[in-house]
């Protein structure tokens, strides 16, 4: 009689915790979550990169119109606040999205200081055009719908976690 062989080993748990790694180890690249994220970032930036061709977008404008056409017209820091950038990161994104014919910015009335950004006919009418995109995304990332709701989740209290700790810092 021929011995059974052993059953192959199971596949790893992704949601398993992995073991922690030796002290030793810390400073290795592959030990790195900032390494990961930023990687992960790069790679989301190349399908967005592709995607938004067709829509005339960046990634960083695809971000700004994503807020005006959730929120309609916002003050530029405001907007800001949304986006986690200064002004001096978004006006150039502003100008540029301007130019394109996307967004209007105008002075407020109520406060001469304030800038407001709003999406142009134009601008609100490439909404329908960018619906596309998010799956297309989703698509990409192999995941299922509540595995990526799942990982925004964690990512956002990844977030708030470290804005803690640096403004604790």
């Amino acid at each position: 009689m021929t011995p059974t062989p052993p059953p192959p080993p199971a596949a790893p748990d992704a949601q398993a915790p992995a073991a922690p790694a030796p002290a030793d180890d810390w400073l290795r690249l592959d030990q790195q979550i900032c390494f990961s994220l930023n990687a992960a970032s790069r790679a989301f930036n190349g399908v967005y990169r592709v995607l938004l061709k067709d829509l005339g977008l960046t990634y960083p404008q695809y971000l700004v119109m994503l807020v005006l056409w959730e929120h309609g017209a916002l003050p530029v820091k405001q907007l800001g606040a949304h986006l986690r950038l200064d002004s001096g990161t978004l006006s150039p994104l502003l100008k540029r999205l301007e130019a394109a014919g996307l967004v209007r910015r105008e002075r407020s009335a109520r406060d001469e200081r304030s800038v407001e950004v709003r999406p142009t006919e134009e601008g609100a009418a490439l909404r329908a055009r960018a619906l596309e995109v998010p799956r297309r995304i989703a698509a990409a990332t192999g995941f299922e719908i509540d595995e990526i709701h799942a990982l925004r989740t964690r990512l956002d209290r990844l977030t708030a976690a470290l804005d803690a700790a640096a403004g604790s810092a």
